[in-house]
């Protein structure tokens, strides 16, 4: 396998951004008086995920990788409780942003604990 040269080539980078794209589709359809509210919170935690991955990537030692590793994982549970509140107030079916959101956490798992591995080695 080739190492990534920039983080546009992580898997788990180009998963968390096609999540942010479906995320935006998704908010479109939220109740106008929601904008500043649950579009808002759930757009920028969303975000936050690629952000992380993105500024990570280029940071030198592994403990400054995993910290924004981290930060993101962090998102990643902000989103997934985002995702059950739109559900409970049934603004739209979030199954499949559940879905995505789960293979963005598993991705990023394997990937810090790659990193936490190597780093040990």
């Amino acid at each position: 396998m080739k190492t990534a040269q920039a983080f546009e080539d992580l898997i788990v980078w180009q998963k968390a951004h096609q999540l942010v794209l479906n995320v935006y589709m998704f908010t479109n359809f939220f109740p106008k008086s929601e904008i500043y509210g649950l579009t808002s919170q759930l757009r920028r935690a969303t975000v936050s995920i690629p952000s992380n991955i993105a500024e990570g990537f280029k940071k030198s030692g592994s403990k400054d990788k995993l910290r924004f590793y981290n930060i993101a994982q962090g998102s990643i549970e902000e989103v997934k409780y985002y995702l059950i509140l739109v559900n409970d107030l049934e603004y739209g079916d979030s199954e499949s942003l559940k879905m995505q959101i789960e293979e963005v956490s598993k991705l990023l798992h394997a990937y810090s604990k790659n990193i936490k591995n190597s780093f040990h080695n």
